[in-house]
């Protein structure tokens, strides 16, 4: 499990950074709050989560652990959708709150795996 989610962490990187020089040549930052939450929630948050899965295995091998690697990683891209279409005027209403949910209850199942497995 630390290594889906290191190596999908490292696939946020990319699309982040591309996007950043994207809005960078075309001199356009409209979409800089998708950039920081693919930097933040994709590559940082999840690159973390899999170091913290790799040095307590125990909590790398829950049913909550799997919950979390795919509510957040089908969340988050619907989430940057629909912030990106907000943003650019092209609001789809349900995208933005279902990505946003699916990637907190992503956060919840981690939150309570912590809190299970991780001990001193």
């Amino acid at each position: 499990m630390a290594e889906r989610f290191i190596r999908i962490a490292v696939v946020y990187l990319v699309v982040g950074a591309s996007l950043g020089i994207y809005m960078g040549m075309r001199e356009n930052f409209v979409l800089m709050p998708v950039h920081g939450h693919i930097l933040l929630a994709g590559w940082l948050s999840l690159a973390m989560m899999g170091v913290i899965y790799r040095l307590y295995p125990a909590a790398s091998a829950t049913r909550l652990a799997a919950a979390h690697f795919w509510l957040h990683n089908l969340g988050l891209p619907v989430f940057m959708l629909g912030l990106g279409l907000l943003l650019t005027g092209n609001d789809v209403p349900v995208l933005l709150p279902a990505g946003a949910f699916a990637v907190l209850l992503g956060f919840v199942c981690f939150a309570i795996n912590a809190w299970r497995c991780i001990r001193a």
